[in-house]
């Protein structure tokens, strides 16, 4: 495993920076990046502390500063100390700004002001909370989207995710021997989606909760017969009412979100 260092700064959370490092970081193989996230950085003089870390420790710099002057230093700085400085912003500004034909405002944090999507977010998080594993179905026409499964199929953290990006995600669980809130028959406009997951791995899943609560007993949570039957249920109810399904076996939270998040679209776009 090669390991090196990686300095991202940013003049707001950050969040930008690890997200896109980390995506690039991801596609090399047996590569550890010890990342340092430097944010909330507008000042020289912030700057010049951070600079004094990465020549402490040197590695590749990534950074979503805007203030042209402490880009300026910071490439300065990082030639002469010769690590890499990779502006994460400026090819999609720029090109943004020769499409638009107008300057960028270059202010800090500027994704992240307090306005009408940024509290639509935080309803969406306030309804998600509300509406975990079932509480509350009577306001589940409410919804934007509703998940269904068994457990441990992601329902509760795909929900954030989707709040996370404006959209009231409710979620029910698919618990054998108990019916479905009768609300979910016709939630109105909501999206219902049925989230299903390979017997094998949703034994693991359930296993590592078990142990995590320091439950090692065998119970038909985990009974290889008893989950088998679990989710063939399951996807027989998803069938008769119609509702599309994913399957989460291997795939991330971000990737089922985003089969969600283009089912929605689609539907949105279908007269």
């Amino acid at each position: 495993m090669r390991r090196f260092h990686l300095h991202l700064v940013s003049d707001a959370t950050g969040e930008t920076c690890i997200t896109i490092a980390r995506a690039a970081a991801a596609q090399f193989q047996g590569v550890d990046a010890i990342e340092h996230l430097w944010s909330l950085v507008r000042t020289e003089s912030q700057l010049r502390q951070v600079l004094a870390h990465v020549e402490a420790e040197p590695g590749v710099v990534m950074f979503t500063l805007v203030d042209p002057q402490l880009q300026a230093l910071l490439h300065k700085e990082c030639r002469r100390i010769e690590v890499p400085c990779i502006p994460l912003l400026d090819t999609a500004i720029t090109a943004l700004s020769g499409f638009l034909g107008i300057e960028s405002r270059n202010q800090p944090g500027s994704q992240h002001v307090m306005d009408e999507a940024y509290l639509k977010r935080i309803e969406a998080m306030n309804y998600a909370l509300a509406h975990d594993d079932g509480h509350s179905p009577t306001s589940l026409r409410e919804a934007d989207i509703v998940l269904v499964g068994v457990s441990r199929t992601s329902k509760t953290p795909t929900c954030f995710y989707l709040a996370n990006r404006g959209l009231k995600a409710a979620n029910v669980p698919v618990v054998p021997g108990s019916p479905l809130p009768p609300e979910l028959a016709a939630p109105q406009g909501a999206l219902v989606v049925g989230l299903t997951c390979h017997p094998e791995q949703l034994i693991d899943i359930r296993r590592s909760r078990m142990r995590m609560i320091g439950d090692i007993g065998e119970t038909a949570y985990v009974d290889p017969l008893q989950v088998e039957e679990e989710v063939r249920q399951a996807r027989r109810l998803y069938a008769e009412a119609g509702w599309p399904v994913i399957d989460v076996t291997h795939r991330s939270i971000e990737e089922t979100a985003a089969a969600i998040l283009q089912l929605y679209d689609r539907r949105a776009l279908s007269p």
